[in-house]
C-alpha cells in the first residue's frame, strides 16, 4: 500500500490524543538516535493546556489518496511517503493510516514578568526513524518556515537538533539557517573512580522538600543561572510541573544550606535525574547543579557534583550524562576532570538573516 502524509498546523496545546502520539513519536526517535528529540520544557509546555505557548505541525499518515490535493490549515499540504529507498536503506513496511510520521513543535517566546524582551521561538522536529528521507522534515520545516517561524520585527527564532543527527545540517541549510551554539551530552561510566565528597565547613547536605524548599530554590537558581536563556528564567510553575513528571524524585534533588546563616540559607543543590529503561540500564543525569554567587569559589559546586553522581551510582544506574554548553570551558574543564568525555553534541540553529545582524 502507498500512502502520503498530511501536516496539519495546530496553534494550540495537543488533545489527549496528539499527546498520546507525540510521546510515541518521541520514544520511538530516542530509541534509534539515542538522544530526546523535545527537551523538558517543550513538555511543559505541550502540557501546560495554556493559549499562545505552542504552535504544533503533525504530520499524518494517510492513503495517499486521501492525502493528495488536500489542505489542513495555512501552509498545510501533503507528500508523498512511497519514494524508493536509498542504496542501502531497508524498505519500511507502510504505516497504518493515522499514525503521527513526524512532528514540528514551536514554543512561542513571550515576554517574562518582569517584562524583558521575549525569548525566541524555539522549534524541535522529529520523524519517525523507519519513515525518514521522504521529505517528511522538509514539509513540516516548510509549513513552520511559512508561519510562525516567518521573519517578524522584534521577534527571533531558534531550533534545536539533537544528537547531532545528520539530517539537521541538510534542512538548515535548505532553509538558510546557521549553526549559533554548540551542546555537549557528557557521559561518565561507572568505572571511572570519582575523588570523594568533601563539603565545606559548615554545609549541610539534604534532599529536598516539596511544600518547604522551593521559593529558596527559585532565588538561588536565578542567581546562579542570570545569564543563562533558559534555567535561570525558571519559574514556580515550570518547577511544579518538572515536579509532577514520572522521573522526579525529591530524594535526589540534594539541597547545600549553610547551617551558620540563621535559618540556614540555601548556596547550592544538584538536581540528579534517572532515565529508566524499558529495554536496558538506567542512565543517571546530572540534571542541573548551581551555586549562589556568594558561595562560588569555595568548590561547593565539585562537592555538590560528586555527591549526587554517588547518589545515582547507588541506585543503580549504568552510567551518567550531564549537559554543557561548549563554550563554558570552567564547566567542561571540571566535568572532564573528573572522567566524563563527550558523547554527542546537540546544535541550536538561527535565520541566517537573523546571526547577520546581531
Amino acid at each position: 500500500m502507498s500512502f502520503g502524509v498530511q501536516v496539519e498546523l495546530v496553534h494550540s496545546a495537543p488533545t489527549a490524543e496528539q499527546l498520546s502520539a507525540l510521546r510515541e513519536l518521541a520514544s520511538a526517535a530516542q530509541r534509534s538516535d539515542l538522544a530526546p528529540p523535545f527537551g523538558d520544557q517543550t513538555w511543559v509546555e505541550l502540557t501546560r493546556q495554556e493559549p499562545d505557548t505552542v504552535a504544533v505541525a503533525y504530520a499524518w499518515v494517510q492513503e495517499e489518496n486521501e492525502a493528495a490535493g488536500t489542505q489542513a490549515g495555512p501552509g498545510a499540504g501533503s507528500v508523498a511517503g512511497h519514494e524508493e529507498p536509498e542504496q542501502g536503506e531497508a524498505q519500511a513496511d507502510s504505516p497504518n493510516p493515522g499514525t503521527l510520521a513526524g512532528a514540528g513543535v514551536v514554543v512561542l517566546g513571550h515576554a517574562d514578568e518582569a517584562g524583558e524582551a521575549a525569548e525566541p521561538n524555539l522549534l524541535e522536529l522529529v520523524v519517525h526513524p523507519d519513515l525518514r528521507e521522504r521529505g517528511i522534515g522538509s514539509q513540516l520545516a516548510a509549513v513552520l518556515n511559512d508561519s510562525v517561524l516567518s521573519p517578524q520585527p522584534g521577534t527571533a527564532h531558534r531550533a534545536w537538533a539533537h544528537g547531532g543527527h545528520p539530517g539537521a545540517p541538510r534542512l538548515a541549510d535548505r532553509f538558510e539557517w546557521a549553526p549559533v551554539r554548540e551542546l555537549w551530552q557528557m557521559r561518565l561510566e561507572n568505572d571511572v573512580p570519582l575523588p570523594g565528597t568533601e563539603l565545606p565547613a559548615g554545609i549541610r547536605l539534604g534532599s529536598f522538600r516539596p511544600g518547604q524548599d522551593e521559593q529558596a530554590w527559585l532565588e538561588v537558581n536565578a542567581a546562579a543561572f542570570a545569564d543563562h536563556p533558559e534555567q535561570g528564567r525558571l519559574t514556580l510553575e515550570d518547577l511544579q510541573a518538572r515536579m509532577a513528571e514520572d522521573w522526579f524524585s525529591a530524594e535526589g534533588f540534594l539541597m547545600a544550606w549553610d547551617t551558620a546563616a540563621a535559618g540556614e540559607e540555601l548556596l547550592g543543590f544538584h538536581w540528579t535525574k534517572t532515565h529508566r529503561q524499558d529495554d536496558g540500564p538506567d542512565i543517571g543525569e546530572v540534571y542541573v547543579v548551581g551555586v549562589a554567587p556568594s558561595a562560588q569559589g569555595r568548590r561547593l559546586g565539585r562537592a555538590l557534583t560528586t555527591a549526587g553522581i554517588e547518589h545515582l551510582r547507588a541506585e543503580g544506574v549504568a552510567a551518567v550524562i550531564l549537559y554543557v554548553d561548549a563554550e563554558n570551558t570552567a564547566a567542561t574543564r571540571l566535568y572532564q576532570g573528573l572522567g566524563f568525555t563527550v558523547a554527542h553534541t546537540d546544535i541550536q540553529y538561527a535565520p541566517i538573516v537573523e546571526t547577520r545582524l546581531s
